[in-house]
């Protein structure tokens, strides 16, 4: 195959998935070359349907599409709903809770990743970046100093180079290049899970006004999700330690079953339905292995986003909201250096601190989440304590699991003020070091974050702060 003569661009996005749409749109915006290569034909399928507010209000009310969301016909979210803890009883939350001075009820959704997906690719061509699908990036261009630009087979098979300032790696879990910014990826000891999932037909709903919720319910041998996609079609998982994993082995169909039965709440909502057993949804998928951080999420030149940085255990829906979210502080970096304003070193250190807390934060919550021998209100005062938030702990709990404790853009609410940061000033230097993984017995208590956690957003740490246009970073005043 011939050689291609290089394509110049400001940036080339590895991935079409959310991080990769996202940040790719947010540098196009700015009138920025941006090219984004992405190795499937969309739509295609992928896991991670409950979203959070901080994405659907946030990110996605940057980019523009909230209208188009409204307009899919997506399940409304309006919370969650949990059998979980020493609480017998069904307990649940509302993300109204975390912003009880908006103007109206704060809500997310539950969405077919397909679509979703496609409506954020699709976007990103609108504000002008160049997206190709169907092209396979084989290696990364790198020299002593920086990275420089990508190499990548075609839609028709042909060898092609694309040369930029910057590369984004935003291509997941399953990512072949994230190894030339982090020497590892670390995976966590306190979260050692699989998770078996498959689809079904008529299963029964919650109660209004909280049908749309995700149902999120412990059993003996670990935990179910139950995510209602449509008036007919639900997503059903179940995740369970690491020591289970020859559970979920050979026939995944019954597997998936046998766990069922072990959970009298799930086996009732499924009493009447049928699992889906052809087309894209007809398949019982297995993900194992899935908790873990890169050593180092940027180099000069390029940066990872996503899953391709890090992933943490789904509980809390949060793979999204971390891919976007990072998508945007990504961008902000990106679009600072290219302005002139800010060195580089100084903007990425910026996007990696404030990523790393973002991880870091989630991971402290959801080991102590993990501890069901405790009620709801243990939760509650856990998150208050993670985040430093001022308001009162089921604030504080309802923040953290929306997605919108670490700024206030990404809550959709600015009343009329230019979206800033976190209200908490304050923080425990202590979590700035290095934490290293740590044994832990059964679901155990720990705090890990490979390469340490950074400062929460607006302490006195951070030498920058968001632009007006929530876009570039700004030297604090």
């Amino acid at each position: 195959m011939a050689e291609i003569d290089s394509e110049q661009f400001d940036v080339v996005v590895i991935g079409g998935g959310p991080g990769g749409s996202t940040v790719a749109s947010f540098v196009a915006m700015q009138g920025r070359r941006v090219l984004l290569l992405e190795k499937e034909k969309f739509p295609r399928y992928q896991i991670g349907e409950s979203l959070l507010p901080a994405t659907v209000l946030g990110v996605c009310g940057l980019l523009g599409v909230t209208d188009e969301l409204a307009r899919a016909g997506f399940v409304q979210k309006r919370g969650g709903t949990l059998l979980w803890g020493a609480n017998p009883e069904l307990w649940a939350f509302n993300f109204t809770d975390a912003l009880p001075n908006a103007d109206e009820e704060t809500v997310s959704y539950q969405v077919e990743r397909m679509k979703f997906d496609n409506i954020l690719l699709n976007n990103a061509r609108r504000v002008g970046v160049e997206v190709r699908e169907q092209c396979t990036v084989n290696e990364v261009i790198a020299d002593a100093e920086r990275v420089r630009g990508v190499r990548y087979v075609d839609a028709d098979g042909q060898r092609r180079q694309a040369m930029a300032t910057f590369v984004v790696d935003a291509s997941g879990n399953r990512s072949s290049t994230y190894r030339t910014v982090a020497e590892s990826r670390q995976y966590s000891e306190f979260f050692k899970n699989v998770a078996i999932f498959g689809y079904f037909e008529n299963g029964k709903r919650l109660p209004p006004p909280n049908s749309g919720n995700v149902l999120t319910a412990a059993f003996k041998s670990g935990w179910f999700w139950y995510i209602p996609l449509s008036d007919t079609l639900t997503s059903v998982g179940a995740v369970v330690r690491h020591d289970f994993a020859d559970r979920v082995q050979g026939d995944r169909a019954k597997a998936l079953q046998d766990l069922i039965a072990e959970s009298p709440l799930i086996s009732e909502y499924l009493e009447n339905a049928t699992r889906v057993t052809e087309g894209t949804y007809g398949d019982v998928r297995v993900r194992k292995d899935y908790s873990y951080c890169a050593t180092k999420f940027w180099r000069p030149g390029m940066v990872l986003v996503g899953d391709a940085a890090c992933f943490i255990d789904p509980v809390l829906s949060t793979g999204v909201h971390l891919a976007t979210y990072s998508a945007l502080l990504a961008a902000r970096s990106i679009n600072t250096v290219l302005a002139g304003k800010i060195d580089e070193e100084a903007a990425f250190a910026e996007f990696e601190s404030r990523y790393r807390w973002e991880y870091g934060s989630f991971h402290e919550f959801l080991v102590s989440f993990y501890d069901t021998h405790v009620d709801e209100s243990s939760y509650f005062w856990k998150a208050k304590k993670v985040t430093n938030y001022e308001s009162s702990e089921l604030e504080a709990f309802v923040r953290l699991v929306g997605g919108v404790a670490g700024e206030r853009v990404l809550s959709g609410v600015t009343n009329g003020v230019a979206p800033s940061t976190a209200t908490a000033p304050d923080w425990d230097a202590e979590q700035a070091l290095r934490f290293d993984p740590q044994e832990a017995e059964g679901w155990g208590t720990t705090r890990w974050v490979p390469g340490g956690i950074g400062a929460p957003p607006g302490s006195d740490a951070y030498r920058l702060e968001p632009s007006a246009d929530a876009l570039h970073w700004e030297v604090r005043a």
